[in-house]
């Protein structure tokens, strides 16, 4: 009886694919409601992702005693996201990306929950497991962003990237400007103040793994994967092969470039400027403003980032992305450190420059691959983003113990001049 209904289930599951297939427009619903879902559950995300990033070093730096190791929550949580990259990128790749996205959310709120038991139980060694385990949830929202091209046509796919990162606004704007409610939240129940964002992280991470669960169905990738195989076997019997379907090494390598890149300078500054707002008397709530700004730069502009690197190319909007950063560390390096305009600026370009990188090295990404391998190939590149980003964390805080913030910043923004020579060295091939 088992069997039989499990050969039933299997004839409507092919049954469900042949009709994707020779259907445009289904396959076009698909695209839309995929779209959809993925933005609804990255407002979830975005609320979590902030969390970390605007209290993670001020927490660690109250746990520990000192500032040259504020800059371990961040690399920790993207050293963890590296991990997660793999596991969610392999995950997708074999199970579609409904049970590899909601996977990972769900293990990213598993990690803010240990989090907020480590600041009440005042255990190092918990806040740093925790915090490996906290960074799925932020690998798990950046790989959402792959989930809506998967449908999507050549022209699209910048666009559809935007799509869904723009709805990551509405919670990571609102997740650093709620440090003070919920700071005020976990003290009424018990909890450290610079844990309360923790509780509001681990609710949203969890939210946003059951809305990709529940609402996910059919799956994109599976659906995209099964289109794909179609075209395969008419083009062999046609004796023709589409461009769509060869893989493209070198547009890989640059789009991985581009997003390493971009996110050792965003994370490097991003990570200290809470830390340095301190030294010139800022408190909690004006560093969620200032961190609120940023946020909002990385994911708000992303619909028109999208349509532009659509329409200008991936190339353009990358040399944009690396003078767009190099001008935020400039500002940040030599700005005044009591002025809020100022850092806001410096930080909304940071942002910004950040968004360029990232739409543009995720479009050549997807450009580059196919169905077949392309989940695997996305984990794996967020893997490198990730480690860049631990690496970037890491160093920061060294760099301004042993030095200053001005330096870190100015150094972060001659590094993104690097993105130059890499663009020219892919007009050598496709992109």
């Amino acid at each position: 009886m088992v069997q039989k209904d499990r050969v039933e289930e299997l004839e409507v599951q092919t049954t469900t694919l042949k009709s994707y297939v020779l259907s445009s427009e289904k396959q076009k619903a698909l695209y839309k409601r995929t779209l959809f879902v993925v933005s609804v559950s990255q407002i979830f995300g975005g609320a979590g992702l902030a969390a970390g990033v605007t209290v993670g070093a001020l927490l660690a730096q109250q746990m520990l005693g000192t500032e040259a190791f504020a800059g371990l929550p961040s690399a920790l949580f993207t050293l963890g996201s590296a991990g997660a990259a793999l596991f969610v990128g392999r995950l997708s790749q074999s199970s579609g990306r409904r049970i590899g996205l909601s996977a990972g959310f769900m293990i990213g709120g598993l990690g803010a929950i240990g989090v907020i038991i480590s600041a009440m139980i005042n255990s190092v060694l918990l806040l740093f497991l925790s915090l490996l385990v906290y960074g799925s949830g932020t690998a798990t929202n950046l790989q959402a962003r792959y989930a809506g091209t998967d449908l999507a046509n050549s022209k699209q796919r910048a666009t559809a990237i935007s799509l869904t990162m723009v709805f990551t606004t509405f919670g990571a704007v609102a997740g650093p400007n709620l440090v003070n409610v919920m700071g005020n939240f976990a003290l009424s129940i018990g909890v450290p103040a610079l844990a309360g964002p923790f509780i509001l992280a681990a609710a949203a991470y969890i939210l946003a793994g059951l809305v990709l669960f529940v609402m996910l169905r059919p799956d994109p990738l599976i659906i995209a994967r099964t289109i794909e195989a179609s075209n395969k076997e008419q083009d062999e019997k046609i004796h023709t092969t589409t461009t769509e379907q060869v893989e493209n090494k070198r547009g890989v390598i640059v789009g991985a470039t581009i997003m390493v890149l971009t996110q050792i300078v965003m994370v490097a500054i991003m990570t200290m400027t809470p830390v340095h707002m301190q030294h010139h008397g800022h408190g909690v709530g004006e560093v969620g403003l200032v961190i609120g700004f940023h946020i909002g730069a990385m994911y708000l502009p992303s619909l028109v980032t999208g349509i532009l690197v659509d329409k200008l190319g991936r190339t353009a909007m990358a040399i944009a992305s690396g003078t767009t950063l190099l001008l935020a560390g400039l500002i940040a390096a030599f700005a005044p450190g009591d002025s809020m305009v100022f850092l806001i600026i410096a930080l909304s370009l940071l942002g910004l420059g950040w968004n360029f990188g990232l739409i543009s090295g995720t479009a050549l990404i997807v450009d580059s691959t196919t169905t077949s391998t392309r989940a695997k190939t996305q984990g794996t590149v967020d893997v490198l983003i990730a480690l860049s980003g631990a690496a970037g964390g890491a160093m920061s805080g060294i760099i301004v113990a042993g030095s200053s913030y001005l330096t870190l910043s100015f150094i972060g923004g001659i590094l993104s001049l690097l993105l130059i020579p890499v663009m020219i060295w892919s007009r050598g091939g496709r992109n």
